[in-house]
């Protein structure tokens, strides 16, 4: 057998090892000798207890005798347990019965894990079929009518609350309904209504109203530049936008006021939702209704949410995970709290309006729960907590369970609708699993061949079920790329599906629930946004300056930020490190602001001769240096307990150097958080600042100098 097959058999052993190497001896025994007999004595081979010591890590021993090859295994019970040796074992039974049935066969297609094994991690390990309203055939499925039911149980509950506004149940539903009349006329099947409005309840009324009047709408970030809005405006051929006067003044659009379609298509889209996109442009991805109203089903057993609940929505609707906090609630009988804009830049006051608000239930990313954490939020007993966007680490895990109650993992990409799989996190160690598929979604771990692996063993995971999205709008290459017909539904009896090519690394544990590794591309995770370099990339060489850029993210002063690397074109160029560089940092900044979210904006720029290659001719991502860590002698730092405390303060407007002890000591704190020396005269943001660290910045000053500053 090559090396390589022999370690894809191994590697559900060694997923469980302590060590990242262990020692293997293969022996095989086959020196012939037959049963025999001595006068009245038989001899035959029997079975010998196992030795109380394992001379190796792993022992596989091999024995030919009358025809047949028995097969042993020897183990360090401190490196496997049981069932890992047996699933090895079944793997390699496997493997050598495929090998003797077509012994000329391609080796890489070879089977590396056994029957049982197959049938765990593709079928047993994913849920049964769940009903849910309208989940059937082609019965009428719909959010609103999930809203409308709960609006006639419970008309005069709260429904919603926001800067001191409330509206009932009943309330909601007839603003929904003022706004569904104004859509009533034309044809709203074929483009989205997009929403472009502040956090406020007519922000819920406007999604309601449009789901009344049967279409799907296209949230918009009123906060996202310009550029940026009317490209999705454009590409989504929208022809109508519910907007406040002074946005239309800000983002061109001519579009026209179009009528409703009557509702009830299970597979009529519910929302467009743009993220990032690898091509230079955001892609939109078109999620149906019934993907919606199977995942908010699901959301309200596991985790679970209850009429007497109040979630404090703190999410834009441009992110789909706002789908959840401002939903949810309205199927259940439950209250949504909208926090403000101003709660939601300062983590000081959102802390304090978790603390007054009597809310049970709050969804976040984990750089947001750390936000939240580093703006002196104590905690809540009793709150319980959804984490999911990015990775939640085990260290933040522990904090949040020692500040509140319950604490839920979440993970799912916006092309299987929000969240698919669930987990509710406990106290210990190891890694954070993201647990099991939620109702009517099936999750694989499948090898480049879109064949399942063993349990342990890492591949791509790839989603299938009810929250499969509809498509990429107006990207059919794209859509046919990323979603394939699902290969395993036949054999449990399901009725024909599709699956979603996630691009994340994933395993199986054995206990069956699911752990992320890491992504297979080059996408990026940051404080819960998902990020195509290349659309970053893009923006940077649409100027005049930059010939060619590569966009990665480094961890700096324990902080992941995005950093630029550039090489610049033309005469403008650079060939040694020091020497004047084409466009400054703060130059670059403006000018991806206005094409681009916050978010997406690199916190360095570092110009390079070259962008380094390997021998291949390809980047060499690797090789990249470390951004610099400091910003020029005028800006350089001056340690607060080193400096005499009588220079002239009239120094710092031409110098930068800190003339005062309060300078020094602000000094000291930029430059412990942006891992880079800076001066009087330094812009926090353009030195890769973000609300995260101004958060902590904050808390600092308070801490050193006994102030409050607003964030």
């Amino acid at each position: 057998l090559p090396f390589e097959k022999l370690v894809e058999v191994l590697q559900p052993a060694r997923s469980l090892a302590h060590a990242p190497l262990f020692q293997v001896l293969f022996v095989l025994q086959n020196t012939p000798w037959e049963t025999g007999s001595f006068g009245g004595l038989g001899v035959a081979p029997a079975e010998i207890a196992a030795s109380d010591t394992a001379r190796f890590d792993l022992t596989v021993s091999a024995v030919e005798f009358d025809g047949r090859l028995w097969l042993g295994l020897e183990y360090c019970t401190a490196l496997f347990d049981a069932d890992t040796i047996e699933r090895l074992g079944a793997g390699f039974e496997a493997l050598l019965a495929a090998l003797v049935v077509a012994p000329d066969g391609d080796l890489a297609l070879l089977p590396v894990q056994g029957a049982a094994d197959r049938e765990r991690v593709v079928h047993a390990w994913n849920p049964p079929p769940t009903d849910y309203p309208g989940g059937q055939g082609d019965a009428p499925c719909s959010v609103y009518a999930l809203f409308a039911a709960q609006v006639a149980r419970t008309p005069d509950a709260l429904a919603v609350e926001c800067d001191g506004v409330q509206l009932t149940y009943l309330e909601l539903d007839a603003r929904a309904g003022r706004i569904a009349g104004q859509l009533r006329g034309a044809d709203l099947r074929k483009h989205a209504v997009a929403i472009a409005l502040e956090r406020s309840a007519d922000l819920l009324a406007a999604v309601l109203g449009v789901w009344r009047a049967g279409g799907h709408y296209l949230p918009l970030d009123p906060a996202h530049p310009a550029a940026r809005l009317e490209f999705i405006l454009e590409d989504s051929g929208a022809e109508l936008l519910i907007a406040a006067p002074d946005f239309a003044t800000r983002v061109p659009f001519a579009g026209t006021v179009v009528g409703a379609a009557p509702a009830g298509d299970r597979d009529a889209p519910a929302y467009l939702i743009y993220t990032s996109g690898s091509t230079g442009q955001p892609k939109g991805v078109l999620v149906p209704q019934r993907a919606v109203v199977n995942f908010l089903t699901s959301m309200a057993r596991t985790p679970g949410l209850a009429p007497h609940d109040r979630l404090l929505a703190v999410t834009t609707l441009a992110f789909d995970i706002a789908v959840l906090e401002l939903l949810l609630p309205l199927t259940v009988g439950a209250t949504v709290v909208l926090a403000s804009e101003r709660a939601l830049r300062d983590p000081q006051v959102l802390a304090q309006v978790l603390d007054e608000s009597a809310c049970t239930v709050l969804q976040a990313t984990p750089a947001a729960w750390r936000n939240l954490l580093a703006g002196g939020w104590r905690g809540q007993p009793g709150l319980r907590m959804f984490c999911g966007g990015e990775s939640l680490d085990r260290d933040l895990a522990a904090t949040l369970l020692e500040r509140g109650g319950q604490l839920w993992n979440l993970y799912g990409p916006t092309e299987t609708t929000v969240w698919s799989c669930v987990e509710r996190i406990l106290p210990g160690e190891g890694p954070v699993s993201i647990g099991r598929p939620i109702a009517n979604t099936r999750c694989y771990v499948l090898d480049a061949r879109l064949q399942p692996v063993p349990a342990g063993v890492r591949g791509e995971l790839w989603i299938g079920g009810d929250g499969v999205a509809l498509k990429y709008h107006r990207r059919p290459e794209l859509t046919a790329d990323r979603f394939r017909p699902d290969p395993f539904v036949a054999e449990a009896g399901l009725p024909a599906g599709r699956m979603y090519r996630t691009g994340d690394r994933a395993r199986w544990r054995a206990d069956g629930r699911l752990e992320i590794l890491g992504r297979t591309d080059f996408q990026l995770k940051l404080r819960g946004f998902r990020i195509e370099p290349g659309e970053i990339e893009a923006a940077l060489l649409a100027g005049p300056v930059v010939a060619a850029a590569v966009v990665v993210l480094r961890e700096v002063a324990g902080d992941p930020r995005l950093v630029a690397y550039l090489v610049a074109a033309g005469e403008s160029g650079i060939t040694e490190p020091g020497t004047t560089e084409p466009a400054t940092a703060a130059e670059l900044g403006a000018a991806l602001r206005r094409r681009l979210p916050d978010y997406m904006v690199p916190a360095s720029f570092v110009w390079l001769p070259a962008l380094p290659l390997n021998a291949n001719g390809k980047l060499d991502r690797a090789a990249l240096p470390p951004p610099g860590a400091a910003v020029g002698a005028a800006s350089a730092a001056i340690p607060f307990s080193g400096v005499d405390q009588g220079i002239a303060a009239e120094a710092a407007p031409t110098t930068g150097v800190p003339a005062t002890p309060v300078e020094r000591l602000l000094c000291e704190l930029f430059a412990e958080l942006l891992g880079v020396a800076v001066g009087v005269h330094a812009d926090f943001f353009a030195h890769g600042g973000h609300s995260l660290l101004a958060t902590r910045l904050v808390a600092r000053i308070r801490a050193a100098l006994q102030v409050e500053l607003p964030l």
